[in-house]
């Protein structure tokens, strides 16, 4: 893993898994496309500290600088055209439903923690000797959590490549970072990107031939109640 002193990465995991928290649950969808921005940059210093350069100037390059253009892209920032008619997210999921999903989520990053704690000896010793795994662990719950607990199209793109940040970065845990290692989530990025880019497509795409009842209805029919007639 990392040469450098556990310090370092346990910071580097705790600032990961916050970032990821901030761009999967602010409902200001262009402040959270720029987190999710920081985010990617922290992953490619990740991907430098554990020791691949080439995965670092990948995540740089597809995370991100391609990744964060198709979201803004997504919401009519760039380049400048026709927005979105809204930004926020107004959608709001009943309490129950919104519960059972995070337990879920919650059960699901144990049942992984604890393959990981079997799979790799020095997790059943010292977890926090491997903080970059854990916040893998974490990020890919809080990915999958989160999509499916949102109903935004776009927050589901930043869950989508949320998840697969955590799940390559477990990949990376559990294999290295040798040379075929590499090839294989540099592979998973450009697939990732190329997913994230259609999906972006599609989202404009469907509001120019739906409008915003294709993409927010339920989010607008909550805003004009709560407005009034």
């Amino acid at each position: 893993m990392s040469a450098t002193p556990p310090l370092f990465d346990l910071l580097l995991a705790l600032g990961l898994v916050a970032l990821a928290l901030g761009c999967l649950f602010d409902r200001h969808l262009v402040r959270a496309c720029s987190v999710f921005v920081g985010f990617a940059l922290s992953m490619a210093l990740a991907w430098w500290q554990l020791g691949a350069p080439w995965l670092a100037l990948a995540e740089f390059s597809l995370g991100a600088g391609l990744t964060g253009c198709s979201l803004f892209y997504a919401l009519g920032v760039l380049p400048p055209g026709s927005p979105l008619p809204s930004r926020r997210d107004w959608f709001r999921e009943p309490f129950r439903q919104a519960a059972i999903r995070a337990v879920l989520a919650l059960a699901w990053m144990g049942m992984i923690g604890a393959a990981l704690r079997h799979s790799v000896p020095v997790m059943a010793y010292s977890p926090m000797q491997q903080p970059l795994l854990l916040a893998g662990v974490a990020m890919s719950a809080l990915g999958l959590g989160a999509f499916a607990l949102h109903r935004h199209l776009l927050r589901r793109l930043l869950a989508f490549n949320v998840l697969g940040s955590g799940v390559f970065l477990l990949l990376a845990g559990l294999t290295g970072t040798m040379a075929h290692a590499q090839a294989l989530i540099i592979t998973g990025l450009g697939v990732a990107w190329l997913g994230t880019l259609l999906g972006a497509m599609l989202i404009r795409r469907l509001y120019h031939l739906q409008g915003a009842k294709a993409l927010i209805s339920d989010n607008e029919s909550i805003r004009q109640k709560r407005q009034g007639p």
